[in-house]
Parts: structure tokens; sequence; C-alpha cells
């Protein structure tokens, strides 16, 4: 399994790619903002997968050395893109949020590369100080405090999400590298506590997590999730046909993109679902074999943490659309629409083939009669 990880991984992220371009044909047309266009999204997202086709095989290329000497290059860029979208006719605020800038073309969003600047970034900071991180500064309070300068903007942005996301996948990320385990868990619970005090501070968040605890006190706020629910519903486990479901017209908001799960149960049935389910955990272990086998520190923690971003943001797209989270925006991985996600998901799988190619050789194992011949004695 480990010496075939790679190609495991490869054929499942082909898998969910073709599944997202086929659900896009199906659920694109009936958006609202499809200028007329009933391929807009389609041809939209079929440029960007070009776009992040090449940017895979540039990373897979690149010796992975060359992101861990520049991660500062990157990690104040991300920084600068971040405060753009907070400059009057540069930003765009949607939906009570400033995540976006206006690239004429169409609309960026800074936070994606912000995850992977954090990468660089912790990969970089744990393989450099090894030795110290088991100490409360070197191992936890530095590098957070560091981290907090791209996660500033973003709370700012009014981007829970994304926040937690970032936030999650440095925690793991400090967990491989030996941080301290109660420090650790203290920031975990701080930050949860953060984000559900923000959350109630803020009157649309506020609405939303209301709704996730009591959803029949607040219909309008829990309508979308419904939506998902009655989709799953009404595909049960054969699914009513591909291009056959009803709730991409127009009664979901946003089915082709934070809301595509859903849609693929309503037309393809539980099994499909069930197997889109699988392919993430497929990422997620074949993605951490290669990881664990990286040739050294750095390779082995920005691994780790590009796994952990892609399986982290899937896990909080399917818990939000079945409703077992409260609802929050986040693309599914590979399948939802969106230019700037699905280049920097495809970037990450880029690093792990880069890893792969750079892998500690594998030992063969010797079968127990040969091993007992090598070390006999000659007499």
């Amino acid at each position: 399994m480990q010496k075939h990880g790679i190609h495991f991984l490869l054929l499942t992220v082909a898998g969910l790619v073709v599944l997202g371009v086929v659900m896009l044909f199906s659920t694109s047309a009936f958006a609202q903002d499809s200028h007329g266009d009933i391929y807009f999204f389609v041809k939209r997202q079929v440029m960007w997968l070009c776009v992040g086709l090449a940017v895979a095989v540039f990373a897979a290329r690149m010796d992975y050395h060359f992101w861990e000497r520049s991660w500062w290059v990157w990690f104040g860029g991300a920084f600068l893109l971040l405060l753009l979208c907070f400059v009057p006719h540069i930003g765009l605020r949607l939906n009570g949020s400033s995540r976006w800038l206006n690239l004429g073309v169409g609309a960026l969003q800074p936070s994606e590369f912000a995850k992977i600047a954090s990468l660089f970034f912790l990969a970089w900071w744990f393989s450099k100080f090894e030795v110290e991180s088991k100490g409360f500064l070197m191992g936890f309070a530095a590098p957070m405090g560091v981290l907090a300068l791209l996660l500033l903007p973003i709370v700012l942005e009014v981007d829970m999400g994304n926040t937690a996301l970032i936030g999650a996948t440095g925690l793991a990320m400090m967990f491989v590298a030996g941080a301290a385990m109660r420090w650790l868990l203290l920031m975990g619970a701080a930050g949860v506590a953060g984000i559900i005090f923000l959350g109630m501070h803020i009157s649309e968040r506020q609405g939303r997590l209301m709704a996730f605890m009591h959803p029949e006190n607040f219909p309008n706020e829990f309508y979308q999730q419904l939506q998902g629910l009655i989709a799953f519903g009404s595909g049960g486990i054969e699914g009513l046909g591909l291009g056959e479901g009803r709730q991409k017209m127009l009664y979901t908001p946003y089915a082709h993109t934070d809301f595509i799960f859903p849609m693929i149960g309503e037309e393809l049935g539980l099994r499909i679902t069930l197997l889109t389910v699988t392919g993430y955990l497929l990422v997620c272990l074949c993605g951490s074999l290669v990881a664990t086998n990286a040739r050294d520190r750095f390779g082995l923690l920005l691994g780790i943490g590009a796994v952990m971003m892609i399986s982290l943001q899937a896990a909080v797209n399917i818990g939000v659309t079945t409703a077992l989270l409260p609802n929050k925006g986040m693309p599914l991985p590979f399948i939802s629409y969106g230019g700037s996600n699905l280049m920097v998901c495809l970037f990450m799988i880029g690093l792990l083939i880069n890893i792969h190619r750079q892998g500690k050789p594998l030992v063969p194992r010797l079968a127990p009669a040969l091993l007992r011949a090598r070390i006999q004695p000659r007499l």
C-alpha cells in the first residue's frame, strides 16, 4: 500500500475532479448569476482546472525545499493580498464578508493562498527548531504568534470557516512536530470558544448558530441546510438520475458551489455519495503514507499539512451539508465550483507528488529463511 499510495491518491483525485465537472454540468445551468449562459460556470471551472493542473505539474517537478527557503516570500505575499480585501474598489464584499479581490475577469480569494503560506511557514519553523519544539516559547507561542498575522485579517473578513481550518491544520502539524499536548489542547479549546464568541456577536453568524441548535425556531437561517437534507432524502439509494435533480432549480442556494454534495446525493444516490466520502478518506490515507515516507522533517510536515488541509475542508463541507455542523460556506475540494480553491488543492497534490518522488527508498522485506542465510556465519 505504501509503495502504490501515490497512484491511489492520483486516481482518487482524478475521480473527484471528473465528478465535480459532471455535477457542474448538471447544476450550474440553474444558477442565478450564470449571465444567461448555461455553460458559464463549466467553462470557468475548466479554465481554472487547466491552470490548476499546470500549477500541480510545477509543484510536482520543483524541489519542495524551494518552498522551505522562500517561505517568507509567500507568507508576506499572502498577508498583503489579505489586506487588499479591505481596499475600496479592489476588495469585494459579498454576503457580509470582505474576502475576495476583484480581478475584472473574476474574483480571487486570498485566504486560499494563506492556507499554503501557513503550511510553508509551520513546516519550515518546526524543521528548523526541531530540538526546541518541546518548549512553550519556540514550540507553541512563537509559531502561533506568527500564524496569527495571517489569521487576524481572515477573522476581520468575517471568514470563521477558513480561520478555523487554518488553525486546526496548524495544530495538527504542531502535534506531528512534537509540540506539548497540553498547549495544543488549550489552544484548540480557546479557538473554539473564540469562534463561538464571535459568532454570537455577529448578527448573521449568530442566526446560523442558533439555527443549528434550534432549527425549528429559525426556519430562514436553516433553509439552505433543510433543502440539502431534502435532496439527500429525495435521492435515496439509487438517486433520481443524472440531471434529474430538482433542488438545484433555485430551491437550494449555491447548489453548484458549497452545497453541491447534496446534489450528488439527489441525482446519483447514496452509493455515489458514500463513494465520494470514501474518496476523501483515501486522499487522507494515501497522502499520509506519502508524507510519512518523506526524506526529511520539512517534507513530512509539509505533506501532513497538505493532507489535513484538504481532509478537514472536505469534512467541514460534508458536515455542514448534512446539518451536523452550523452552516458555513466552504467548497468541497475538487468538486465545488471555485477557481482559487481548485487551484490550491491541486497545488497541494503536486507537493505530495514531489515529496513522493524524493521520498526514502523502500527497503524490500527479506524472507525469514533468506535472512537467516544472510546472517549465518561461514564455516
